[in-house]
């Protein structure tokens, strides 16, 4: 079977499904072509290596890979963002039309919404079923983010959304949330498959790459968040909460492995509650995240009280479950329900530390036993379930679908 798998964003660049998706579909026997961008995301800058050309091919295990030009961007204006991604979407369609060899199917990776536009258009003009991918919700990820605030270029975002969705064959989405509301706005329920994320498999299983990591987590019962600290993450609620625990439940700290633009104002933040139970890590590579993961009691999973992560799972889910320890899900609705169905943690409420504080002191006074139970059957969910195996194997299904359909 061959697949055009159309995406802006693709290896080197830190993408979901990048290069391990579409060599995952090689190995399971699809013949694949990846249409991409010149790497440039997140800073907006191309990549050492690349520079931008009328196209570049390339090879890598297996996975042919054509890249074409966009104006590379990613910064806070947003007439810079719409340039890049109206570029790219002008150049992919001009590609796959004239320039791709033909295929049985396009997937088609959402956000931007204007992948799917091209990949509409494309399916058009040549007949090919396409598989779209929703990653994000628009137009309500740009309203909740402050991206995009007016609200008659929000309609015509939404507008232009269900032209998409009316005109691909199959819609995947990564929650029951997400497949909830597209149906409330009119979208088929047949039409729409929930696949959830995978995560990086080999980063997270890699427990011999330390390289002089900062591991201090030797002490105590261990809480670790790993990831970005942003507006969205509400991480100010996990510190009022450690500050509850501090003198009733003395083992328990809270770590903080990453960065983001929240990082400073939450050190700030604890040093004026005088907590000594947290403790703050700094990024490290992704190889070098998986030793520290490994090596906490629990691992907490946080997000604001939003109607948006309410049918969101953070990717970081995924990551947890292989790491084999017990989740503490501070996030409301999908992501709970999750961590329930595969009986791998305990949930609290989002943004609330009376909440969060229970749940971290129940899962401190558990056995050895019993935390090492709970992240048994994560990790055994996860694979059988979640896995990049599993997942790729789903959407091969559902290419073979719609090219028989």
């Amino acid at each position: 079977m061959r697949v055009l798998l159309l995406t802006q964003w693709f290896d080197p660049e830190p993408v979901p499904k990048g290069l391990a998706f579409a060599r995952e579909l090689v190995r399971q026997g699809c013949d694949v072509e990846v249409v991409t961008g010149f790497p440039n995301y997140p800073g907006g800058k191309l990549y050492p290596g690349y520079r931008l050309r009328l196209i570049q091919k390339e090879e890598i295990e297996g996975v042919r890979i054509t890249r074409i030009p966009l104006y590379p961007s990613h910064d806070s204006s947003p007439l810079r963002r719409i340039a890049n991604y109206v570029s790219f979407s002008i150049s992919l369609f001009i590609y796959t039309l004239f320039g791709a060899r033909k295929a049985d199917v396009v997937y088609a990776y959402h956000p931007p919404l204007t992948v799917g536009c091209a990949a509409a258009a494309l399916k058009f003009f040549r007949r090919i079923p396409v598989v779209y991918d929703i990653q994000d919700m628009w137009p309500d990820s740009l309203r909740a983010s402050g991206m995009l605030g007016n609200e008659k270029i929000l309609g015509i975002v939404e507008r232009v959304c269900r032209w998409v969705y009316k005109a691909v064959d199959k819609i995947v989405v990564l929650s029951p949330g997400f497949k909830k509301l597209l149906v409330s706005r009119g979208v088929e329920e047949r039409k729409i498959e929930v696949i959830y994320n995978w995560c990086d498999e080999s980063a997270v299983l890699d427990e011999t790459s330390t390289r002089g990591s900062p591991r201090k987590l030797s002490d105590g019962f261990n809480i670790l968040f790993a990831g970005t600290m942003g507006k969205g993450q509400g991480l100010k609620a996990v510190l009022d909460a450690a500050a509850r625990v501090q003198n009733t439940a003395p083992r328990i700290r809270f770590v903080f492995l990453g960065s983001g633009t929240e990082c400073e104002s939450l050190k700030e933040r604890a040093k004026e509650q005088a907590l000594e139970n947290v403790l703050f890590l700094p990024r490290v590579p992704m190889a070098e995240v998986g030793p520290i993961l490994q090596s906490a009691d629990a691992l907490l999973v946080h997000l604001k009280d939003d109607p948006l992560y309410r049918i969101t799972i953070p990717s970081k889910t995924q990551a947890y479950m292989v790491a084999g320890k017990p989740i503490l899900m501070a996030v409301s609705g999908d992501a709970s329900a999750l961590i329930d169905e595969a009986g791998c943690g305990l949930p609290a409420l989002s943004e609330d530390p009376g909440s969060i504080a229970a749940a971290a002191m129940t899962l401190e006074k558990m056995s050895l036993g019993e935390l090492a139970e709970m992240g048994r059957r994560g990790k055994a969910y996860y694979w059988d379930r979640l896995s990049l195996a599993a997942g790729a194997a789903r959407f091969k299904t559902i290419f073979s679908a719609v090219t028989t359909a």
